[in-house]
């Protein structure tokens, strides 16, 4: 298996008939999924997702993938061809259409509608090709057919790209779930016809490597879901992604048999609910869903409302129910069910939610306690199974973090894929497929642009980690007056602090340091601003330091007279 090393370089000048490969997010992690296919100076590019933010980045409100290697090409690009419509594949779209909005937009009916339903907040209106599967379109150099697969959304789409360097296949997000809600199979016979042509090389869903075994099926659930509907005695808010129609479609089934009726919160959830249901994907019984402002006028035995937030998201309709910041206020009885998986990362922020809803005296019901969740990716025992029908020359595992590139690599090489062709990259990492043979030849950038209110890259992390400073250490600020020719005190110092849990008072210790050190600098010569800003910064520093054992933002501010 061939990885890469932290010291590549720039890659070399893509060579005549080959296919570069440039994952520029989605690997490493899990989201920001956006792959960039190359041939003949073309570029084709499968997704372009955002990533959210954890808790050490204060601030952020999406991660996209970093858009500078085709920046510069962007007229080179003959499509974005779209898996899914989940965000972490198209949130990243608004974005990169800034650099240019008539790219075409490759994608199947529900995909499109959610992505458009986006842009049109963007004010930006697309150029789009709706596929299906079955469907070949060519795209410049590259002829991609589109093959349905099995996922967590309806209308979810693999993608073979056939050039004259050979066949790729992007299996997107994916599962083999053979009782899917919707009855739409993922395609194994259209892969058992692409193997025998021949998958030169296959891109994989990686999210459920480590899982063994076969993933649920999305039927399970449906029993939980009717025996918690039977035994809530109030309200019950369900949290979801907003994008994951066939858990609404069972929250639906379920409220409509036990006689509750149904209010969507927040705008995303309303919004693309609103598009599943106009497009056929969701099937609404009349009367059943209802504007939030009628549920007043109801029993709470017969109220249900579905909300964002299973992520912990601090600005979701559930985080801020749990802190008692929203206009729907939790009481003992409700019933509240966390209908995802936990992506890596968030586990503090959903249980800091579970428990301030539990504070409240509501029932929580998540997957570590109820089968109220299945996931909409493939574990270890499908993908060796689609390994075997794939029989791909080379492997590219994709979309998770390192331990599930490896996992997934390991599970390839089980089916006889041999260990020199199974290439894991991460973020950045160029594949070149050539003659036949997939290599690592090099690396671009590919580091995170962070989305903060209406900048985008403007945040760095030097910013996030004086962020992190502020909100952990708090802030000291000196403030005094030098005459500008002798650099000698003539007002203040003056201290103070916010957030560093120090008094004012406690700052007349350092005083006395402060001025020693400034009256030596003024002997020496030393007048310039700045020199003496940072002479205040190390003198604070060092005190608050050794009294304190603590690290705030010291801000000296030295005016001259």
């Amino acid at each position: 298996m061939s990885h890469p090393h932290p010291e590549l370089g720039a890659p070399p000048k893509l060579p005549q008939g080959a296919l570069r490969v440039t994952p520029l997010g989605g690997l490493g992690e899990i989201g920001r999924n956006m792959t960039v296919f190359e041939y003949d100076g073309k570029l084709l590019i499968v997704d372009c997702g955002v990533l959210f933010p954890e808790e050490e980045q204060p601030g952020v409100d999406l991660i996209l993938p970093d858009f500078t290697t085709i920046q510069d090409r962007i007229d080179d690009v003959v499509g974005i061809v779209l898996t899914h419509g989940h965000e972490d594949h198209i949130g990243g779209v608004p974005y990169l259409l800034r650099l240019r909005q008539d790219i075409p937009l490759i994608g199947s009916k529900l995909t499109l509608a959610l992505i458009e339903a986006k842009l049109q907040e963007h004010r930006i209106r697309p150029y789009t090709l709706e596929v299906a599967e079955g469907h070949r379109e060519r795209l410049g150099a590259f002829d991609c057919e589109f093959i349905a697969v099995n996922h967590s959304i309806p209308d979810a789409l693999a993608v073979a790209i056939r050039t004259p360097a050979g066949m790729v296949v992007h299996t997107g997000d994916f599962k083999m779930d053979q009782l899917p809600l919707d009855n739409r199979l993922t395609d194994l016979h259209a892969f058992a016809r692409l193997s025998e042509e021949g998958i030169d090389l296959l891109l994989t869903d990686s999210t459920n490597a480590e899982v063994p075994g076969f993933t649920a099926h999305e039927r399970d659930i449906s029993n939980v879901l009717r025996n918690v509907f039977a035994n809530a005695q109030k309200r019950i808010i369900v949290a979801s992604f907003a994008s994951h129609v066939h858990r609404i479609q069972q929250i639906l089934d379920a409220a409509h048999e036990y006689g509750r009726r149904v209010a969507f919160v927040g705008r995303s959830m309303v919004r693309n609910m609103g598009i599943a249901r106009d497009l056929g994907y969701l099937r609404v019984p009349p009367g059943l869903v209802v504007d939030v402002k009628t549920l007043d006028d109801l029993p709470d035995d017969e109220v249900v409302l579905v909300c964002t937030g299973s992520q912990g998201e601090p600005m979701a309709a559930l985080s801020r129910m749990a802190n008692r910041d929203h206009q729907i206020r939790i009481v003992p009885g409700d019933t509240v069910i966390l209908a995802s998986s936990l992506i890596p990362g968030n586990e503090n922020a959903v249980y800091r939610v579970i428990n301030g809803l539990t504070r409240w005296g509501a029932n929580v019901v998540h997957k570590g306690n109820a089968k109220v969740h299945v996931s909409g990716h493939a574990s270890a025992g499908e993908l060796l199974y689609f390994y075997n029908i794939c029989k791909p020359k080379n492997l590219m595992p994709v979309h998770g973090e390192w331990r599930h590139l490896r996992a997934n690599a390991e599970l390839g090489a089980m089916t006889g894929i041999p260990k020199d062709h199974i290439v894991i990259a991460e973020d950045g990492v160029v594949v070149d497929l050539v003659d036949g043979r997939a290599r690592i030849t090099g690396k671009v950038q590919a580091g995170y642009v962070y989305v903060d209110g209406l900048s985008v890259g403007d945040v760095t992390e030097s910013s996030l980690k004086d962020r992190r400073i502020l909100g952990e250490e708090g802030i000291i600020s000196v403030f005094l007056v030098v005459d500008s020719s002798t650099g000698k005190i003539t007002g203040g110092p003056h201290v103070h602090a916010r957030g560093s849990g120090i008094e004012d008072s406690a700052f007349d210790a350092v005083l006395p340091k402060i001025e020693q050190a400034l009256n030596k600098s003024a002997q020496d010569g030393v007048v310039e601003p700045h020199q003496l800003q940072q002479l205040i910064r190390r003198t604070v520093g060092k005190w608050v330091s050794d009294t304190y054992r603590r690290r705030p933002m010291i801000l000296p501010v030295v005016v001259e007279v």
